[in-house]
């Protein structure tokens, strides 16, 4: 992996020996494809929050979910955390209500 790759959520730079996941943009339950490299803590604060149709329909606009109140506050919180950073995420307390 190069020294340039970041996640496209936190854009802090993917470690080479830590934690990364890949992301399906859209999930494989709803037919998607294409992956993504993330850190394991920004992909699973994302599933937590989201369900699989919300996250299809963002798709790939991670400025849209950077934009969400609950992953803006986490996004302040985890730029300051080691790449290779990793904590357990904690399961969302109940799943908000979208429009």
């Amino acid at each position: 992996m190069t020294e340039d790759a970041r996640c496209p959520l936190c854009g802090r730079p993917l470690p080479e020996d830590g934690p990364v996941d890949r992301h399906h943009v859209v999930p494989k339950s709803r037919g998607g494809r294409v992956t993504v490299r993330m850190h394991r803590i920004c992909h699973r604060k994302l599933h937590s929050l989201f369900s699989e149709a919300e996250l299809a329909r963002i798709g790939d606009d991670f400025a849209a979910l950077a934009r969400d109140p609950d992953i803006a506050r986490f996004l302040r919180w985890i730029r300051t955390k080691p790449p290779h950073f990793h904590a357990r995420t904690a399961p969302a307390r109940r799943r908000r209500r979208r429009r």
